[in-house]
């Protein structure tokens, strides 16, 4: 199973945006995760966001959703730079070992 990890910095004068695009985003997500996806905020800095997505068995067809989620709600509006996303497996889940 892969784990996808999605950070960025908000526009803090876009927080209230961000927050009800960013849980609509979660909510669509949710069928191609094991788990319930969060959302995180860094704890020395409020701008600092994160999104996390476990247990996902088919990453590609979760990458393409969330490609087309990000699109469909307009995530760029209230993010400050670029999203940056990260998977990572579990030693051997990596290769398909």
């Amino acid at each position: 199973m892969r784990h996808v990890y999605v950070y960025y910095r908000i526009d803090p004068a876009q927080a209230t945006l961000a927050c009800s695009r960013i849980d609509a985003l979660l909510a669509a997500m949710a069928p191609h995760c094991g788990q319930s996806p969060q959302r995180m905020q860094r704890c020395d800095d409020a701008s600092t966001w994160m999104e996390t997505y476990q247990d996902i068995a088919d990453l590609g067809a979760f990458t393409d959703a969330l490609n087309m989620s990000c699109e469909a709600l307009d995530c760029a509006a209230f993010v400050a730079g670029e999203r940056h996303i990260e998977c990572f497996a579990l030693p051997g889940d990596a290769l398909g070992i």
